[in-house]
Formats: C-alpha cells, sequence, structure tokens
C-alpha cells in the first residue's frame, strides 16, 4: 500500500511538470485537473495528446507504449535467437565487457532494467560466484597454518559478504516469462527476482541497488529522462548506472554498411526466425532515433550523475555509458 501511495505522489508530481512544459508549448490544461478522483484519466488524456517517435512514425505517447509492449510481446520467445543471428554473436561479448567493467563484488545488489530474458543478471550471478570463490581460495591459501578456531576468529560471521541478488524489473510480461523459464533450465533457483515494473516508475524505494543496468532497452522508453532520474532514485550513494545501447557508428564505410545491414538483412531475419518483419523494422528504426554517444552522456549528466563516460565497442554500433551517484 505504501509502495503504491508513492508511486501515486511520484506521478502527479510528475504529471505537474509535465503540465508546465505543455502550456509552454501552448498546450490547454485545466487547472487542478489531476488532484481529484480523475487524475488516472488526465494521464491518459495528457499521453494521447503528446506526440513521440515510434521508430520513424510519429504518434501519440499512449500509443507508442502500448506498440513497444506489443513488439516485445510478439518477440519474447525468440529474442535470444534473433539477437545471436543479428549481431552474428557478438551481441554476446559486448555483455561480458560490461560485466568486466562492472566488476561487481559479492554482496552487491543489482537492477537489471529491460532485462526480461535475464542475459545481464546470469551474467552478474556468474561473476560474483566466481568473485567470491576465488576470495574463498585467497583465504585458505593464507590460513593453511590456522587452526579451525582461528580461522573463524578471523573472519566472525558479521564481517562475512552478503548474498548478491539481482532484480529484474521488466514491464513486458512475456519477456518475464522466458527470463524465468530461462534460469529454470540453467538449474538457477535463488539469487534473482522478478519483477514487473516501468522503467520510468519503478516499484522501489529510494537508495536500494548498488548497480543498475539497462542493456539494449533505454531507447524503447517514452520518457529517456525520466528513466535517467529514476535510475538515480533508486541507486545507492556510490552506486553506478550503465548502460549498454546501440549508438552512432563514426566511421563512415562502416556506418554505410551498417546500414544497408541493418535495413535490408535484419526485417527479414525477423520475418524468418520470429515471423515477424514490422518487429523487427521497429527495431533498426528505433536505433537510428536514439540521441548519439555525447547527446546521451549529457543526459546522464542533467538527472544527476557524475564521472559519467561512454566506450566504444565495434566502431560505435554499440556504447556503453556508465556514471554515479555520488
Amino acid at each position: 500500500m505504501a509502495a503504491s501511495l508513492r508511486l501515486l505522489v511520484r506521478r502527479l508530481a510528475r504529471l505537474s511538470h509535465r503540465s508546465i512544459t505543455s502550456a509552454a508549448a501552448n498546450v490547454s490544461w485545466r487547472s487542478g485537473c489531476c488532484l481529484g478522483p480523475s487524475s488516472s484519466r488526465c494521464l491518459s488524456d495528457a499521453a494521447e495528446d503528446r506526440s513521440t517517435h515510434f521508430g520513424f512514425e510519429t504518434v501519440s505517447e499512449a500509443e507508442k507504449a502500448k506498440r513497444v509492449y506489443k513488439v516485445f510481446e510478439n518477440v519474447a520467445q525468440k529474442y535470444d535467437i534473433m539477437n545471436d543471428a543479428m549481431s552474428l554473436g557478438v551481441h554476446r561479448l559486448w555483455k561480458d565487457i560490461l560485466l568486466h567493467a562492472m566488476h561487481p563484488q559479492p554482496g552487491a545488489r543489482l537492477l537489471d532494467v529491460a532485462g526480461g530474458t535475464g542475459d545481464i543478471s546470469f551474467r552478474f550471478l556468474d561473476y560474483v560466484n566466481y568473485q567470491q570463490e576465488r576470495q574463498k581460495r585467497r583465504a585458505t591459501g593464507s590460513s593453511q597454518s590456522l587452526s579451525w578456531q582461528d580461522i573463524s576468529d578471523k573472519y566472525p560471521e558479521e564481517d562475512r559478504p552478503q548474498e548478491s541478488r539481482a532484480v529484474v524489473c521488466d514491464i513486458n510480461k512475456e519477456m518475464l516469462k522466458v527470463g524465468k523459464q530461462r534460469a529454470d533450465s540453467m538449474g538457477i533457483i535463488s539469487g534473482v527476482s522478478w519483477v514487473v515494473g516501468d522503467a520510468e516508475e519503478l516499484p522501489f524505494d529510494d537508495d536500494q541497488f548498488d548497480i543498475y543496468t539497462i542493456a539494449f532497452g533505454i531507447r524503447n522508453v517514452t520518457h529517456i529522462n525520466q528513466a535517467l532520474l529514476e535510475a538515480f532514485r533508486v541507486l545507492k550513494p556510490g552506486g553506478r548506472f550503465m548502460c549498454l545501447e546501440f549508438s552512432k557508428v563514426t566511421n563512415p564505410v562502416l556506418a554505410s554498411l551498417y546500414d544497408a545491414y541493418s535495413f535490408q538483412v535484419i526485417p527479414v531475419l525477423g520475418e524468418v526466425i520470429a515471423g515477424d518483419w514490422k518487429s523487427y523494422q521497429y527495431l533498426v528504426e528505433s536505433i537510428r532515433k536514439f540521441p548519439d554517444q555525447e547527446e546521451f552522456k549529457g543526459m546522464i549528466e542533467d538527472a544527476g550523475f557524475c564521472c559519467v563516460q561512454y566506450f566504444n565497442f565495434t566502431g560505435g554500433v554499440v556504447a556503453l555509458h556508465s556514471g554515479f551517484k555520488l
């Protein structure tokens, strides 16, 4: 109940801010229309009035949210197979680099937003488990001459690291369903939980997580600035934001080849493998509408993050952005 009230308060505050913005753009609002029982209807009406992009199409914000949900509902069962096909398997390398850059330690808490199929969270758990085993081996090696009592005294219970946990948060239930199925097939029965939630209104209290990741998901969010503010809110002081996303290719020759591959091959792969041309046409178009590396870096800084930097992979096909909440 308390969490629901907090979400309502944040929604009203955000709507109030958007009302001011809309008024500046000569959009008419009724004074106080969202302070009564009809607040949800007013929020929906506002979303219907404002326009945004869905790929290269211009649609209302409400329509975009519905269409994006439908896209991932349609592709959920073939999502991982298509990732391998579209990137020729290179997406696995990009995600591995993300984890090595993250370098999480035992006891860390991860929030993986738009992480439905669990790729990042499974890698996170593998990484911290490896780190924990490594630390145990080192401790054992340095304690060969100690008695069991000496070892127990040296490492009191309260000093031992807490269990690392990953929370996968995704607005799409079908994507989460696939992620849970993968976890079951991999024998992962602990350390990860699955939450239905919107990146723009995360169902978590402030200062909860050490690391926030979003991989190939933020370009599908209607209000990217709001998602960044939510990331900042739920991270603990000292927490790290990490975003892996398609970006702008820096080499002109590679850019031409990449465009040809994206528009002429990827939708065909979508039709052959997933039986869905339109969804993959949208995904290709959405990449071109996403801000370039420098612009997105500025948006992350505007949300309050410090020490923001980015690294290009494969000539800028993908970029990893990172920032800290200080």
